[in-house]
């Protein structure tokens, strides 16, 4: 179990030195950059797009008008999960198609117009793996997409901070605090930065922030693909659907 557990944290991280160190200067970490940018809008379309529908759906229940929205929102979550698939496939290069269950589901195909089979049908909609696992889907993209956020400002803004040291230390114009407000310049915790050994010192371990930044950004980008995966494989009920790996790829 715990070997298990050691090989698939592997997955998320570094594989070596090497791949460390080059996190700037591949084009996969700026494309898992996108994909996490992304999971905020998108998170935030989706968990609106689910609690307006189902609202609506719910409050006109007392209505033919009701059902017909609560079906649809339900099922337009599959048509989302499919899509988050494809974009983790894209960008992040997750080593897996969307699931078949998902892909094929029809919501149209599986509702019959009220006296023949009307109830049965609904029923077996309402019971299918597949939508409930992907509404879950939407709500935690909703919850990837703050982190993931708060990720990318944080980072960025420190390592920015840090690196452009150099640069702007002595500018009478630009007053910067890493830790609570500064009127004295350049400010990294206790230290006021106001001479230029010291704004390269500051710089220097800007560097180390930005690498250890830009690869734990890597890693939150393939975890979340994964996990895209990995929970419509649930609602599949299958533990794989004919690919070897669904982790991604660098």
């Amino acid at each position: 179990m715990a070997q298990r557990q050691t090989d698939a944290l592997r997955r998320y991280l570094p594989g070596s030195p090497r791949e460390f160190l080059t996190a700037p200067i591949r084009a996969q970490t700026y494309r898992n950059l996108v994909y996490l940018a992304l999971a905020f809008p998108l998170g935030m379309a989706y968990f609106l797009g689910l609690v307006i529908g189902a609202s609506f759906g719910l409050g006109l229940l007392i209505t033919w008008i009701g059902l017909p929205i609560l079906l649809g929102t339900l099922a337009a979550t599959t048509k989302v999960a499919s899509f988050e698939v494809s974009l983790a496939g894209r960008l992040v290069g997750t080593d897996a198609a969307v699931p078949s269950s998902v892909s094929e589901f029809s919501a149209t195909d599986r509702i019959a117009f009220p006296g023949d089979g009307f109830v049965i049908s609904v029923t077996e909609l309402l019971t299918s793996p597949v939508i409930w696992t992907s509404v879950a889907l939407v709500i935690s993209k909703f919850a990837f997409g703050i982190v993931s956020f708060t990720m990318l400002v944080t980072a960025l803004s420190v390592s920015v901070a840090l690196l452009g040291a150099p640069l702007l230390y002595d500018a009478s114009s630009v007053t910067i605090g890493l830790v609570g407000p500064s009127s004295s310049g350049y400010t990294t915790g206790p230290l006021v930065v106001d001479t230029l050994p010291e704004a390269l010192v500051v710089a220097a371990f800007g560097v180390v922030v930005a690498l250890v930044a830009l690869n734990a950004l890597n890693a939150a980008a393939k975890l979340q693909a994964a996990y895209t995966v990995s929970i419509l494989r649930v609602g599949s009920g299958r533990s794989d659907d004919g690919h070897a790996d669904s982790s991604a790829r660098t």
